[in-house]
């Protein structure tokens, strides 16, 4: 029989993970199911479960049921543990469900394939909620000079940097006392699907800066234009979703497809 995986979300229908893992599929050669499930917002562990009793092996999962998947896991990886939310379900041979996520991962790796080094940089991270605390761990792990938070909410911020100043110089604030330059920029936040800008200083970039937005689109992004105006490179978020896909590919099938060919297939969809 062949092993069914699934995205759950709410809505789903948008999602492109199925369409990436069917080509991660056909590019091992692993045989494979993969579906999107649009769980009720209040039903997520049922609809994890029913899936299970119908032959589910593992799960992506996305919004709003990021620490839905977090809660109701069995063992958690020392990321997921610390980043309080799970993307990636995975289905142990004792029946037991772990969880993991891989958000930070395919950020990570993102913008090493396009050049930028984190190492030594100053950066500069948008917004304090979920998205941003799950990738804070491997952006630390690349060894920044020093990384800051700013948010709407400046006391968000700040008690977010306290929980991971053990890893590195982590500080966090309100937009409003955000003091540049940086050497890379990272929108977390959800105003680009909205289309707007969180305010932000002129002069928030470096020589040589990079701006990436967690948010994709057809066109760039309105943080994007608005970086781009300011002298900044600017990558969006398509190589992150390609590549936490990737992780979770591996952590399932135990195989690591290429990012790349499978991004430059789903870039010319947009």
């Amino acid at each position: 029989m062949t092993d069914r995986y699934c995205v759950f979300g709410h809505p789903v229908s948008h999602s492109k993970s199925p369409v990436i893992h069917a080509a991660f599929a056909e590019q091992t050669g692993e045989a494979l199911e993969y579906t999107a499930i649009e769980a009720p917002r209040d039903g997520f562990a049922g609809a994890w479960r029913a899936f299970v009793e119908s032959g589910g092996r593992g799960a992506n999962v996305t919004v709003p049921f990021k620490e839905d998947a977090y809660r109701l896991c069995d063992t958690l990886t020392p990321r997921a543990e610390r980043a309080g939310a799970v993307n990636t379900l995975i289905l142990e041979a004792d029946g037991r469900t772990r969880g993991d996520t891989t958000d930070g991962a395919g950020l990570v790796g993102d913008l090493e394939r396009c050049g930028v080094t984190l190492a030594g940089a100053r950066l500069l991270v948008l917004g304090a909620g979920g998205a941003v605390r799950g990738v804070l761990e491997p952006l630390l792990a690349a060894g920044p000079a020093s990384l800051h938070i700013a948010n709407r909410t400046a006391a968000k911020a700040s008690a977010l940097a306290a929980d991971f100043r053990d890893l590195g110089e982590v500080s966090g604030g309100g937009f409003d006392a955000v003091e540049g330059p940086f050497d890379v920029v990272i929108n977390g936040t959800s105003a680009s699907l909205g289309g707007e800008l969180p305010p932000l200083p002129d002069d928030l970039f470096a020589p040589g800066a990079t701006a990436y937005d967690m948010m994709y689109g057809a066109e760039p992004t309105v943080f994007l234009r608005w970086a781009s105006e300011r002298g900044a490179e600017t990558l969006d978020g398509l190589g992150m979703l390609v590549g936490q896909a990737a992780e979770s590919f591996m952590l399932w099938r135990g195989v690591r497809p290429d990012v790349t060919a499978v991004l430059e297939s789903l870039r010319r969809t947009l």
